[in-house]
């Protein structure tokens, strides 16, 4: 699976990659909890965003976290080597250790960003499985919730030597009712590319505030503006 690889191109503007790997039309109903998170929410995208108004982590220089890490339309690399598979993400340089080395998933993980991940194969099938969340990320970019109870599974298959299949399968009972399981997602290999520097810096979140935000919403990313 080792290369650099990045979503096709199959959204509804040219030229750019649709962001759903987090399908939204497939997501089960929220709980109540999960409802009262979602209303809260001030989302970067879909139907509910209102410009100048987002409250996402990343307005905040928050780390992001899978599974939103893993929709967003940048670069990611896999690096393979015995006992361990390394995910490398462009998107603020974020990088997760998969242990492949037949470690259980930890019992009562101290709850973190990117949480724990075990990894193992099925047949031609990678299956990444994750718990130890925090509740600080959304599940995608609409405010959908991720709790702390979320266990996260991620499916890779490489179809031919260009193409790998990503499927998402979140399992949070404390935000929603069912499983939610999202159609599989394809990932096209760029052998050429490197992954960039990209990192959340706060003297460009304050520039962005001012030239973008504010001016097409009145939002702000400073507290009590």
């Amino acid at each position: 699976l080792s290369g650099v690889w990045m979503q096709y191109d199959d959204g509804t503007a040219p030229g750019f990659a649709r962001m759903n790997a987090v399908d939204d039309r497939t997501r089960p109903p929220l709980t109540p909890w999960g409802q009262t998170m979602f209303d809260a929410a001030k989302p970067l995208m879909g139907p509910r965003a209102i410009g100048g108004q987002e409250d996402s982590a990343a307005l905040h220089c928050d780390p992001s976290g899978p599974p939103q890490l893993l929709i967003l339309p940048n670069p990611w690399e896999i690096v393979q080597i015995p006992g361990r598979t390394f995910l490398f993400y462009e998107e603020y340089h974020i990088w997760r250790t998969v242990w492949t080395d037949g470690r259980p998933l930890p019992k009562d993980p101290d709850p973190s960003w990117l949480g724990s991940s075990v990894g193992h194969w099925e047949g031609d099938t990678f299956v990444v499985e994750t718990v130890g969340f925090n509740d600080k990320v959304w599940a995608d970019l609409s405010g959908n919730p991720r709790s702390e109870q979320t266990h996260l599974t991620e499916r890779y298959r490489r179809l031919n030597h260009d193409t790998l299949e990503q499927q998402i399968i979140i399992d949070d009972p404390k935000s929603y009712t069912k499983v939610w399981v999202s159609p599989p997602k394809l990932h096209k290999l760029e052998p050429k590319w490197e992954i960039a520097e990209w990192f959340c810096a706060s003297s460009e979140i304050q520039t962005y505030d001012k030239d973008v935000r504010k001016p097409s919403g009145g939002g702000s990313t400073e507290p009590n503006k």
